[in-house]
C-alpha cells in the first residue's frame, strides 16, 4: 500500500525561538538546523531576516551549510522584507520565502488598520516582486485563518496564485480552532488550489489542540505540517514536530501516510535545545517527559516485566530513549524478585516479605533500580555488582 507522504517545516528557529526565553545565536541555530535536518525535516526555518541582524546572520550561515533539506525565511507582504531575505538566503530554488498575509476582519481592522483591498494589493505586490527576482518556491502564510471569514480566505488563495506562488500556509495563529474547523477550512482551500498548489498546517497550541488540528489537516488534504521540537513557541506553543512524527510512524499504515523523519534522533535534538534555551523539563510531557518511559507502580511493573508490550504501545527505543522501572511505595514484592534473580539469587517469601516492609511499604523516595538494588545488597550482604537500566 503506497502511502502519502507528509512534509515538515520546522519552525523552532523563529517561531519557536521568539517566545519568551527562547533566543538564540546564529551559532546555536545553525547547530540545531544541521541536527534537523540529520533527521529528515524537510525544510528548516531560518527566522526573520527583515526583524534583527541576528536572524540576518542565521539565515546566511545555514543557508551556506545545508546540503539535503530546504530552507525558508519569514517576511511580511512587503517589498523590502523580501529584499532582505534574499540577500541573507540568495536566490537558491532551495529558499523557501514565505510571505505572511492578514487574514482576520479583526486583524485587519484592529491590528493592521487596513482595508481588505489593501491587504491583497500587499499579497500582489510582494509575490509579484518575489516572482519576478527568480523564485521558485514562494509561500503565502493566512495568519489569523481560523477566524477568518471564507470569502476572503477564498480571495487570498485565487490573488496569491494567481501572483505566482505555489503554496498556501493556513495558520491557527491564536489556537481558535477545533479539528472540525480546522479540518474544514484545509479542504475548502485545497479544492480551490487543486492538487499542484502545496498546502500548509500551522498550528498553535493554546487549547492544547495544535497536534490534534495538524493532524486533521492532513487527512483532509493538506501536504504539510509546521511545527517546533517540544512544541515550543509563543504562548502555549506550536503543533508538536515529534508528536506528529511519532503519529506517522506507529499510525502511518492505518492513514496510509509516511514521512521521512527519524523518530529516533529528536530527542536528542530536544535536549540539545533545552540545554540551548534552559528550556525547564517536564515530567510527562508526551515521549520527551522525564518519566513518560519510566513506570513505579507494581502491576505496571509486573506486566512490563512479563511483556513488555503490556503498558507500552509507544517504544521507548523507537523515541530514542531508554525504559526506566523506578521504585516507590507503589511498587510492589515483583520488582524484588526480579532484581534479587537477576543477582542469580532464589529469594524465600521471608526474605521478600523483609525487603518489601522494610523499603518499599513506607517509603517516599523513589529510586532507580540502581540505587535500590544497593539497599537490598546492604541489607542482604550481597557481593558488590552492576545493575543497568532495563
Amino acid at each position: 500500500m503506497s502511502k502519502r507522504l507528509i512534509s515538515f517545516l520546522d519552525t523552532t528557529l523563529r517561531d519557536g525561538e521568539q517566545a519568551p526565553g527562547n533566543a538564540m545565536t546564529p551559532e546555536q541555530k545553525l547547530k540545531l538546523a544541521l541536527m534537523l535536518e540529520d533527521a529528515g525535516v524537510d525544510t528548516i526555518e531560518t527566522g526573520f531576516p527583515a526583524s534583527s541582524h541576528v536572524d540576518f546572520l542565521a539565515t546566511q550561515m545555514i543557508s551556506s551549510r545545508l546540503k539535503k533539506a530546504s530552507f525558508a525565511t519569514f517576511s511580511r507582504t512587503q517589498v523590502k522584507d523580501v529584499k532582505i531575505a534574499l540577500d541573507a538566503g540568495g536566490h537558491s530554488d532551495r529558499h523557501l520565502v514565505m510571505l505572511v498575509a492578514t487574514g482576520s476582519d479583526l486583524h485587519l481592522k484592529n491590528k493592521r488598520h487596513i482595508t481588505r483591498e489593501e491587504g491583497l494589493a500587499e499579497i500582489t505586490e510582494a509575490v509579484t516582486y518575489a516572482k519576478e527576482q527568480g523564485l521558485t518556491n514562494i509561500a503565502v502564510g493566512i495568519e489569523d485563518a481560523s477566524r477568518a471569514q471564507y470569502d476572503y480566505i477564498e480571495a487570498i488563495t485565487r490573488i496569491s496564485i494567481q501572483a505566482g506562488a505555489n503554496q498556501i500556509i493556513l495558520a491557527d495563529t491564536t489556537g481558535y480552532a477545533t479539528p472540525t474547523s480546522f479540518g474544514n477550512l484545509i479542504r475548502y482551500v485545497r479544492e480551490i488550489v487543486g492538487p499542484n498548489i502545496k498546502v500548509s498546517t500551522h498550528c498553535h497550541n493554546d487549547l492544547g489542540l495544535g497536534v490534534a488540528n495538524a493532524l486533521e489537516g492532513i487527512k483532509a488534504g493538506a501536504d504539510e505540517i509546521q511545527a517546533t521540537i517540544g512544541g515550543i513557541g509563543e504562548r502555549a506553543g506550536n503543533t508538536s514536530l515529534e508528536q506528529v512524527a511519532a503519529f506517522l510512524y506507529y499510525k502511518g499504515d492505518e492513514y496510509e501516510l509516511g514521512t521521512t523523519i527519524q523518530l529516533d534522533k529528536l530527542y536528542k535534538i530536544y535536549l540539545t535545545l533545552r540545554d540551548l534555551i534552559k528550556l525547564e523539563e517536564c515530567r510527562m510531557q508526551p515521549l520527551f517527559g522525564k518519566y513518560v518511559f519510566s513506570t513505579a507502580a507494581g502491576i505496571h511493573q509486573q506486566g512490563i516485566l512479563n511483556d513488555p508490550d503490556t503498558y507500552e504501545y509507544v517504544k521507548p527505543m523507537d523515541i530514542g530513549r531508554e525504559r526506566q522501572l523506578l521504585v516507590t511505595r507503589h511498587s510492589g514484592r515483583t520488582i524484588i524478585r526480579h532484581l534479587l534473580q537477576e543477582l542469580g539469587v532464589s529469594p524465600s517469601d521471608k526474605e521478600i516479605n523483609h525487603l518489601y516492609e522494610k523499603f518499599i511499604n513506607h517509603s517516599s523516595s523513589c529510586d532507580d533500580l540502581i540505587t535500590f538494588t544497593q539497599k537490598i545488597q546492604n541489607e542482604l550482604e550481597f557481593q558488590t555488582f552492576e545493575v543497568g537500566v532495563l
